[in-house]
């Protein structure tokens, strides 16, 4: 057993922190949470309103899921579009991609107005795929994707597949035949089971330090309107008529409005005394699951790469498939490696509440992605490979996988901008956004509104 030691958590170098809270408080805006959600809620709504913010954080800024994940940015739904597409129809499928894509543009602003020079890149990243019946789902959602006036993916099929010849002609405009070593190249791989590759934008970054660079820009720049505490665990939210007293133990913080950038599966409790209560199953249902993932380092001989593998052939909607993550990375001494980063395993936890980033790295978990990296992907180590880091994160999925962005409907004055659903990072920053419509008086509707 390892301890769960994350990469990104090793790069930050902040050492001075914020307090705990020390005495009962009143603000306009409370966020509570402060990875990725919590901080691009904060940065938006300081950019776009002039309410005063409190954000709240349990631990450290940046410590959780943030700080415990595979670093990689993508602009997809862990769920097939065209099955979105079914539930919500198209128009309102596409206007939900098309934000979600858009929201790079976002990420850029933040990187921009907060002057960061961390390591930030973007690339054509790719997603392979074992079997037809892989093939056939993607080709469904590029078809919807088409229909839905989106861009298309570049999607490549080895001209020696077995199940060419059996592809619907509906298709036929979708992909192009090309030969079986060019799918194995812009996979990295040499395992020949893999028939199919999808390419599309993805990147790559460190999100936990991402966050402590944005959160210490924010401090400085709105001195008279933010004020962070760490350390700060809240019990208790109460919503009355237009405003909310949150139990941070021996001290309240007064708000007129509260927004959750949590997992989504705290134990909080709720209590709302102008209405109806609040259901618990609406926080109960997002399903807590433990991610493992594995880091090793080799020369910077290589661009940064972000690959998903389907290796399980069967095209369920809960496929378990790899993610492989290659990026710079400064180690010992300021030296200069490629950290590649890999995922998969996972654990659903049946206690929510027993979690904890303290938790041994089972070497089980280690073994399955090692067997996976020695025979899938073209590592230079391949003899011998160390890794440097093991770590464990904990992802809250909705039920439907789509994140849930907006007010509490039965009081308002609770927000929520809460579910990974294993994919968080530019659904979290354009939940924030989202956030800061809705507070300047947005009135359309979209798929991520809690229901």
């Amino acid at each position: 057993m390892r301890q769960n030691h994350s990469p990104w958590i090793h790069e930050l170098t902040r050492t001075e922190f914020f307090p705990r809270l020390s005495s009962d408080i009143t603000t306009d805006i409370t966020i509570v949470g402060s990875g990725i959600a919590g901080v691009s809620t904060a940065f938006f709504l300081l950019k776009e309103t002039n309410k005063k913010i409190v954000l709240i954080e349990a631990n450290k800024i940046a410590r959780g899921a943030t700080g415990h994940n595979a670093g990689q940015i993508v602009s997809y739904f862990e769920r097939p579009f065209s099955d979105i597409v079914s539930e919500f129809g198209l128009e309102k499928t596409a206007d939900a991609q098309k934000e979600i894509e858009d929201t790079w543009i976002l990420l850029d602003l933040m990187y921009t107005e907060a002057g960061l020079d961390i390591p930030f890149s973007r690339f054509v990243g790719h997603a392979g795929f074992s079997s037809y019946d892989q093939v056939l789902r993607h080709l469904r959602d590029s078809h919807a994707r088409k229909e839905a006036g989106l861009l298309e993916e570049t999607f490549r099929i080895s001209e020696s597949a077995d199940f060419v010849n059996t592809i619907p002609e509906m298709y036929k405009d979708f992909y192009t035949l090309v030969p079986h070593e060019l799918v194995l190249s812009l996979l990295e791989t040499r395992d020949v089971s893999f028939c199919a590759v999808i390419s599309y934008q993805k990147g790559c970054i460190n999100s936990a330090l991402f966050c402590e660079e944005v959160v210490v820009y924010l401090h400085a720049t709105y001195k008279d309107r933010l004020r962070i505490y760490e350390h700060t665990p809240i019990g208790k939210i109460v919503l009355k008529d237009g405003r909310a007293l949150l139990d941070a133990g021996t001290h309240t913080v007064a708000t007129e409005t509260v927004i959750l950038c949590t997992n989504g599966f705290e134990n909080l409790l709720i209590i709302n005394e102008s209405g109806l209560d609040i259901d618990t199953k609406f926080h109960e249902s997002v399903q807590g699951t433990i991610g493992y993932m594995s880091g090793y380092l080799e020369k910077m001989n290589k661009p940064p790469l972000a690959v998903s593998y389907f290796t399980d052939p069967d095209a369920s909607n809960n496929d378990p498939y790899f993610y492989l993550t290659r990026r710079q990375y400064e180690y010992e001494g300021n030296k200069e490696y490629n950290l590649i980063s890999v995922g998969g395993p996972e654990l659903r936890v049946e206690d929510k509440y027993a979690y904890s980033h303290e938790l041994l790295y089972p070497e089980e978990m280690g073994e399955k992605i090692d067997q996976f990296v020695r025979k899938t992907y073209e590592t230079d180590s391949n003899k011998s490979i160390t890794y440097k880091f093991t770590w464990h994160g904990l992802m809250g999925y909705t039920p439907n996988g789509i994140r849930r962005i907006g007010f509490e409907p039965k009081n308002k004055v609770l927000m929520y901008n809460i579910g990974c659903n294993g994919v968080g990072i530019l659904p979290s920053i354009f939940g924030g956004k989202r956030i800061a419509s809705l507070l300047n008086g947005a009135t359309s509707t979209m798929i991520f509104d809690p229901q």
